[in-house]
């Protein structure tokens, strides 16, 4: 009897203790307010100095079908607009831009505002390949060719000796 008693404290106990923790976070929560659906993002959002970025926003859902703008000194002013639920654009970079950080900000009709960063990279491409040697593989039978061929020959082989050996065990047997 004692030991039900003590299994009923603790479980009394643990059941109070969650009871208290779940009211502390529903009082400390933080009511739902206006423009909590107010984003932009940039895809890629690390993009190469020349090419095109794809900006993806939302004015906080009602105002989805309004246009809104974009600035960045990676690509200049650009104008949303309305797309399935969304608003979009596209922009692209300049191939002389400075490589860096540069923050994209969104405003949208209603006053909501939101901002992200897009990364510029000004990787120089080269004129041509690296210089690694004469070009062995590219004419011609190459190594890959020679192990086809050695690998073939190699089953080859160890298909006649497995016929020449299964022929002496049936002709010994006999």
């Amino acid at each position: 009897m004692q030991g039900i008693r003590t299994v009923n404290r603790a479980l009394s106990s643990v059941l109070t203790l969650v009871g208290l923790i779940g009211a502390f976070v529903l009082m400390s929560a933080a009511p739902a307010r206006a423009g909590e659906n107010t984003f932009v993002e940039v895809t890629p959002n690390s993009a190469q100095a020349g090419s095109r970025v794809t900006i993806r926003a939302s004015c906080d859902n009602d105002n989805n079908s309004r246009q809104a703008s974009v600035h960045s000194d990676a690509f200049g002013q650009v104008t949303l607009r309305p797309d399935k639920g969304f608003l979009t654009a596209q922009a692209s970079i300049p191939r002389d831009k400075q490589a860096g950080d540069y923050p994209v900000d969104l405003r949208c009709e209603n006053g909501q505002t939101a901002s992200t960063t897009l990364t510029v990279l000004n990787m120089a491409s080269p004129s041509k390949g690296p210089a690694t040697g004469g070009g062995g593989t590219a004419g011609g039978r190459g190594t890959g060719s020679l192990l086809v061929l050695g690998g073939v020959a190699l089953v080859g082989t160890a298909i006649a000796l497995g016929m020449a050996g299964g022929r002496r065990r049936s002709g010994a047997g006999s």
